[in-house]
């Protein structure tokens, strides 16, 4: 059976023209098994967000080495990949005065009717709300009502959960791992949220400065290997690993900053400008 992700030795710039040492991502080797479900962890700016649009097809790379059910995703773009991302909510679209079984019926609601009513319970949204008048979190509800009631094969989440309480975010989980295990479908989920999250991953992979320092491994196996997590409370040795990876990052950052590999430009003029508070502010001091 082909794998849910393959890529091979992929590297991508947002900028044409930019060196190797500016690329956003760089030689990707990916490759998960379908039903996994992998957590991505990395430091902001580590590649997971470009990672994932390159996957749903939102960032053009001119090469066959993205392939997801064996199927190039740019030239032979395979169904039932479902792309959920931050940006949605804050569209002025969905924020206008549209009532939420208006909207989703508008994308189909209807044809979906029995898994659109479990989400509209698990996600504890009501047809009734009106988009302009409910809360960030409430609208973020609703887009994952949308963007999951049509059964999908594959799933990518980038930081869709961080409005979300904490009672909805656990029923979702919950949700996405009965879509894993019954159907087996894939889930990639970035996300800078780790509590209560020990239960969800089969897998899960380490990002930095766009590459995978630690590719995707079986979850809970590498706790054998990871005597931080050892440590940890019960229940949170997947926020205890997530911590400790990125401590090595930021570590690693600092290094390469003091060693001149890494230009540094907190704390220093930029286009004479300066980020440091005390100084940029004095200027606007008016006591004297």
């Amino acid at each position: 059976m082909a794998a849910a992700i393959d890529i091979q030795g992929l590297s991508y710039a947002h900028d044409q023209h930019a060196n190797s040492a500016n690329y956003s991502l760089r030689n990707v080797e990916l490759q998960l098994p379908r039903g996994s479900r992998t957590v991505l962890i990395g430091a902001n700016g580590a590649g997971k967000s470009t990672l994932l649009q390159i996957l749903a097809g939102k960032r053009l790379v001119n090469s066959s080495k993205v392939l997801i059910f064996d199927r190039d995703v740019f030239r032979d773009s395979p169904p039932g990949v479902t792309f959920l991302g931050t940006e949605w909510a804050m569209n002025p679209v969905v924020r206008g005065d549209i009532v939420v079984s208006h909207f989703l019926d508008s994308v189909g609601g209807y044809r979906h009717k029995e898994r659109r009513d479990k989400l509209l319970d698990i996600l504890d949204v009501d047809l009734d709300w009106h988009m302009h008048q409910i809360s960030d979190g409430e609208r973020r509800r609703v887009q994952l009502c949308m963007g999951l009631m049509a059964p999908w094969d594959l799933l990518l989440l980038d930081e869709v959960t961080v409005d979300l309480d904490v009672l909805v975010r656990d029923h979702l989980l919950n949700f996405l791992i009965d879509e894993s295990e019954q159907r087996g479908a894939t889930i990639l989920y970035a996300t800078h949220i780790f509590d209560g999250l020990n239960a969800f991953p089969t897998h899960i992979a380490h990002m930095r400065d766009g590459t995978f320092v630690i590719p995707p491994v079986a979850w809970p196996s590498i706790l054998e290997t990871a005597p931080t997590a050892k440590t940890a409370l019960p229940g949170s040795s997947l926020h205890a690993i997530a911590l400790n990876w990125l401590k090595e990052d930021r570590e690693i950052r600092r290094n390469e900053e003091r060693a001149g590999k890494r230009v540094q430009t907190r704390g220093a003029r930029k286009n004479g400008v300066t980020s440091d508070s005390e100084i940029f502010y004095k200027k606007y001091d008016y006591s004297h």
